[in-house]
């Protein structure tokens, strides 16, 4: 089997090709294709696969190339984890935002906004080619805003594209893991958008256990969530909700975190692969060691301005593993092999959630098999859950018109209509001078 990865040149990619490696089981993926518009970085991250592979039978083939069409002919499935405009342009998505006094983290917000208006039309592009090179292909989609990106390639693929994210599983993982069960065996009841939903349930052999957490505030503050948000937040919830919706519950504190950073999280990771790529291109060292310390770093300073607004102090070793990896091992399985399985997607909601229309892309347990994914039935969320979330696909559509229309004009209003932008004055200033830095924005007229 043929798995083609856009953005081959990622930091990240070396995760996926471990899981890869301890794959063994019929069916697996025997070649792997890296797509990168950058030659060095392609470079740097063969080196690492190639170090990763050193010893293991069979070890999936890999080959690199800067050629899109060449990458997606023969595809069984296709990876996207791209990144528009860079790491440079994601610091640049936070400082402009944050000099306007909002948020500029790169899936919510201004940040969101301005990341998805430049990735949006390159998305558009890439579902159209493997319409037309890879018909039979499957794609999974990584790339942010991961729910607004794959609605707007569904309109191309249809059923056959699938968002993935981590964040449900890690959130999942800790809840299960602080009731002292088992998260293979239980039943995550989530449902909202991509980095926009709660957990309102966790059953196991039929029970839901939740109520139990929420009533033992010990229990409940023992886990980043309840240390991120606090107990009596997420006992008046009645929910525990996604890490980044830290960001609207808290979001003065956020934005006032943010600005009295030394660094942006982007201008954090732009300085940090740096340094990576640079030391994984020298002859005379180990890529996949500067690799491992490189990941080792990223993980344990994610989010780190939130937890400390929230004095949630270090995050739990259990939780530097990452894991969207496993979740794209899995949906690959599935569908290649009909090995039916449930996983939290991002897929288009069908009926699911009766406040939005059939072709919204939702975040939702999905049952897998050889036929796709097909979103789980659940209760509707409560009111104001449902406004949010209403809101924030109202917006992911005006940014959607915008980037397929060219207009400048929408594209202000999807800043505008945003619950974290507080002015269209503000959000007419961030339009100009998000056009100033990024050239992907130039089609906007």
């Amino acid at each position: 089997m043929r798995l083609t990865i856009l953005g081959g040149g990622g930091f990240r990619v070396p995760l996926v090709y471990g899981a890869l490696l301890g794959d063994r089981a019929e069916g697996r993926v025997t070649r792997v294709v890296l797509h990168d518009l950058d030659p060095a970085r392609l470079t740097a991250v063969t080196r690492v696969l190639a170090e990763q592979a050193a010893g293991v039978p069979d070890a999936p083939e890999v080959i690199a190339t800067t050629d899109l069409d060449e990458a997606l002919r023969g595809a069984d499935f296709v990876f996207s984890a791209i990144r528009v405009g860079g790491l440079q342009g994601r610091a640049d998505d936070e400082r402009v935002a944050l000099a306007h006094g909002v948020l500029g983290q790169e899936t919510v917000g201004a940040g969101g906004i301005a990341y998805g208006l430049r990735t949006v039309p390159v998305a558009v592009d890439i579902a159209r080619r493997v319409a037309r090179l890879a018909p039979d292909a499957w794609v999974i989609n990584f790339t942010n805003p991961a729910g607004l990106v794959t609605e707007a390639m569904s309109r191309h693929l249809g059923e056959r594209v699938i968002g993935i994210c981590d964040s449900p599983v890690g959130l999942g993982r800790r809840i299960a893991r602080v009731l002292g069960a088992n998260p293979g065996e239980a039943w995550i009841d989530y449902v909202g958008l991509n980095h926009l939903g709660w957990v309102r349930g966790l059953r196991v052999a039929g029970r839901d256990e939740l109520p139990r957490l929420l009533a033992d505030p010990v229990l409940l503050g023992s886990f980043e969530e309840g240390r991120l948000f606090g107990v009596d937040w997420l006992r008046s919830l009645g929910a525990i909700p996604n890490e980044y919706l830290h960001y609207y519950y808290f979001n003065r504190e956020a934005v006032h975190a943010y600005r009295q950073a030394e660094k942006t999280r982007g201008a954090f990771l732009l300085d940090q692969q740096a340094g990576f790529y640079e030391r994984a291109a020298r002859a005379d060292g180990s890529a996949l060691a500067a690799w491992d310390r490189t990941r080792a770093e990223r993980e344990a300073t994610y989010m780190a301005e939130n937890r400390e607004t929230a004095g949630a102090g270090e995050r739990e070793a259990d939780d530097l593993s990452g894991g969207y990896e496993k979740v794209a091992l899995a949906l690959m399985r599935a569908v290649a092999r009909d090995e039916r399985t449930t996983l939290i997607l991002n897929v288009r909601n069908q009926g699911t959630l009766h406040a939005l229309d059939a072709d919204a892309v939702i975040e939702v347990p999905c049952l897998v098999d050889a036929n796709g994914a097909h979103p789980v039935a659940v209760a509707p969320l409560p009111e104001h859950a449902t406004g949010l979330v209403c809101a924030v696909k109202g917006v992911e559509r005006v940014v959607l018109a915008a980037a397929g229309s060219g207009s400048r004009a929408t594209a202000v209003k999807a800043f505008a209509l945003h619950p974290l932008v507080d002015s269209v004055n503000v959000a007419r200033r961030l339009m100009e001078d998000y056009a100033e830095v990024h050239p992907g924005l130039a089609y906007l007229r």
